[in-house]
């Protein structure tokens, strides 16, 4: 069976949730090869081998960690030289998507980006997405070279799958592009203990009906009962009313979880584009007219003041 190339995104050994769920996705078009980098790359095999993995290719260098993407891209294409995979799968973060399309060009290939279903094809991986601000789902393939594919967070459900995950040095040889852009400064972000936006499983958004950064809190509440990440929408955002870090839309983050629920949001085209593609989608809102309600699973016509503190009770009290 052919090889899959799967870029790891790890923190310090520490595997991110959309890796595990590319190892799933990869297992459906042939054997998923682990690439990891950086520190702590090779204390990933572990979770990796649980995952499909059947090899690990492991290399640490300090350019990974002082030097932006490239080294990252020389990585990945000398995996893809030693591997010759069927295809290569990379998470579709900001940097996931630079780092799938600068090893495209390299290798002469074709690429898709934000894929949210993949399977096997009679002439290679055939991927789903979602576009036009999620008006329409397409199914394409790469005609040409190794197809490259970013895949969003929530794509497919994590499965374990024991295999051998045998762990491999992986040579690197760094292109004089590599150090064209070091990093001088680091600042880690404030932790609020609630999962990250575009990977978390329940996203509890807010929108100008919220009325205020103040009023923010009765979001938040309910967020943390359900164990959910807090979205909100531009007109929110722009309002100052929450970060810009967790605006969700067109010109924010794309969410793809199971469960979004949007309160006091009218539902916009460019706030629908963000999130769309989630499973099951619940909105509160008090105008019965609002555009929202048309993609809905379940809507509440009502004020979320009212409606948004008797849900979280009924969470709480459900959950113990």
């Amino acid at each position: 069976m052919a090889e899959v190339l799967v870029y790891v995104d790890h923190v310090d050994g520490a595997v991110r949730k959309p890796t595990l769920e590319l190892l799933t996705l990869a297992r459906r078009i042939g054997e998923p090869v682990a690439v990891a980098l950086g520190a702590g790359a090779a204390d990933t095999a572990a979770t990796l081998a649980e995952h499909g993995a059947v090899r690990v290719l492991t290399a640490d260098a300090p350019e990974f960690a002082e030097y932006l993407v490239v080294p990252k891209v020389d990585a990945l294409q000398a995996a893809h030289e030693a591997v010759s995979p069927a295809a290569v799968l990379v998470p579709s973060s900001a940097e996931g998507k630079e780092i799938a399309a600068r090893l495209a060009v390299r290798i002469g290939s074709g690429i898709i980006t934000d894929a949210v279903d993949l399977e096997a094809g009679d002439e290679g991986p055939v991927a789903t997405q979602s576009v036009f601000a999620a008006s329409f789902t397409t199914k394409s393939r790469v005609s040409r070279g190794t197809p490259v594919i970013t895949v969003k967070p929530n794509s497919a459900a994590v499965e374990a799958a024991p295999a051998a995950g045998a762990v491999e040095a992986l040579s690197v040889s760094f292109s004089e592009e590599a150090t064209g852009t070091r990093i001088v400064s680091r600042t880690p972000r404030e932790s609020t203990g609630r999962p990250e936006l575009t990977e978390a499983a329940i996203v509890v958004s807010g929108g100008r009906g919220v009325n205020g950064a103040e009023n923010f809190a009765v979001i938040e509440a309910l967020a943390d009962s359900l164990g959910a990440a807090v979205g909100a929408s531009r007109a929110a955002v722009d309002a100052g009313w929450y970060p810009h870090t967790n605006q969700v839309g067109q010109t924010g983050k794309s969410v793809s979880p199971q469960l979004y629920i949007a309160s006091g949001i009218s539902g916009a085209i460019q706030h629908r584009a963000g999130m769309q593609t989630s499973k099951t989608i619940v909105a509160i809102n008090k105008d019965a007219e609002a555009p929202i309600f048309e993609l809905v699973d379940y809507g509440v016509v009502g004020d979320l003041f009212d409606v948004v503190p008797q849900l979280t009770e009924e969470v709480r009290t459900r959950k113990g």
